[in-house]
């Protein structure tokens, strides 16, 4: 019996359609990083355990539940990349850039994560997003999220979601936070799920991120990290608003959210939807100084952020942003019969070395190649009959009006760019 071949769960296929609208969000958002003084980087897609092992905890969810992790043939243990941050440091790290900053890259590609596929939710996704390391000002967090908003804006996506600011405070902060937090979840543990329980004593700030509808109704007596700022982080998210402000970036303070790891530190965002139901967020990202350190560079401080390609995608099309679903119209290049392939088939070479979009019909009557030009959405077609090639010319029909041009062929190109698409 035949198995019929499938994508493995959590996976899809992209095909040339959604590739096409891909890459305009891809190289939308490019152009606007390089803008603001940011390179590309590409790091492999799988990376030593240890390296998100020691970055995002062996007690988070990611680490625990959510990595594909194999040993390989030379029995090293090896994960397909989950996020980009701890990859990204590992590259500025490992190729002695330490020296080199401000270091300012943005990367694009796919990452992996085994969890419950739903809509805006896949196993493996792709991200853009950007890295700034070795600012530790605030200017640092205000111009990251000035880039980010710029790229929104480009896409067209601005007014249709929202900023969420929030600070983490300093460590003196979260430490206290840190305490505040255990002391009120101790007196309410045995309202706790059995999940959060195990969180109280490891991570207590990752209860606050807790899809438990039990957990959740505890939150909101939980004591506030604003609460708990020491006048360093007070004036340093005081900054950061200032900064925002100064550039018209609109905000709202978000006192929940929250980074469940101690090397995020100060500004944490997001921005969020209302129009894709439970998958809201389309761009998150905040300030993490202590993980360069952490793993085993300088005492760096660095802020990015990630935006997730298929939730940018499917907001553009829930808002039906213009231009995402105009394509490239080509020309149809047409040789009356057989006698006048070669000759077609050079200038269509020719055409497309000038940069316009081809499609060389060659097979069926004339009938069939001019249904197949239509249903191509050619915006002209481009007739090679046994006079034209004798006479060096060109009958050029024009799909929207019907109407028919003989063209000498000196003045082809001149004459199709005339055409509108």
């Amino acid at each position: 019996m035949s198995v019929k071949l499938q994508p493995v769960r959590g996976t899809h296929d992209i095909l040339p359609e959604e590739s096409r609208k891909r890459r305009l969000i891809e190289n939308m958002l490019a152009m606007v990083c390089t803008t603001y003084g940011y390179g590309e980087i590409s790091t492999p897609v799988f990376e030593f355990s240890e390296v998100f092992l020691r970055t995002l905890g062996d007690t988070s969810d990611v680490v625990t539940k959510e990595t594909y992790t194999f040993e390989d043939r030379g029995g090293e243990s090896i994960t397909l990349r989950p996020e980009f941050t701890a990859a990204v440091v590992r590259a500025f790290i490992s190729n002695g850039l330490q020296e080199k900053l401000p270091f300012k890259v943005y990367y694009n590609g796919p990452a992996f994560r085994y969890e419950r596929p739903q809509k805006g939710r896949l196993r493996q996704f792709h991200q853009f997003g950007a890295e700034l390391l070795g600012e530790p000002d605030p200017i640092g967090d205000i111009e990251l999220i000035g880039m980010a908003v710029h790229g929104l804006v480009v896409l067209g996506l601005a007014e249709h979601v929202k900023l969420e600011l929030n600070s983490l405070g300093d460590s003196e902060s979260r430490k206290a936070y840190r305490d505040a937090l255990v002391a009120y979840f101790t007196q309410h543990q045995a309202s706790l799920s059995e999940e959060s329980r195990a969180r109280l004593e490891r991570n207590p700030l990752r209860i606050l991120d807790s899809k438990d509808e039990g957990d959740r109704a505890l939150l909101a007596g939980a004591p506030l990290m604003h609460d708990h700022f020491t006048e360093n982080a007070k004036a340093y998210f005081k900054k950061v608003m200032a900064g925002l402000d100064a550039i018209d970036i609109q905000y709202e303070i978000n006192p929940r959210i929250v980074r469940g790891l101690d090397y995020y530190s100060h500004t944490v965002f997001e921005f969020t939807t209302d129009k894709l139901g439970a998958q809201g967020t389309v761009l998150a990202g905040g300030r993490y100084d202590g993980l360069v350190k952490m793993m085993g560079g300088h005492d760096i401080a660095g802020v990015g952020f990630a935006a997730g390609i298929e939730r940018l995608l499917a907001l553009m099309e829930a808002v039906q942003v213009e231009g995402l679903n105009r394509d490239v119209k080509p020309l149809a290049v047409m040789p009356i019969d057989e006698a006048q392939e070669m000759a077609a088939l050079r200038m269509a070479q020719e055409l497309r070395v000038a940069g316009f979009v081809i499609e060389l019909l060659t097979h069926g009557n004339m009938g069939k190649k001019m249904k197949r030009a239509d249903k191509l959405g050619a915006v002209a077609v481009l007739m090679l009959g046994e006079n034209e090639v004798a006479q060096g010319k060109v009958m050029v029909k024009h799909m929207s009006d019907g109407s028919q041009h003989e063209v000498e062929y000196a003045q082809l190109q001149e004459h199709l760019l005339t055409i509108k698409v």
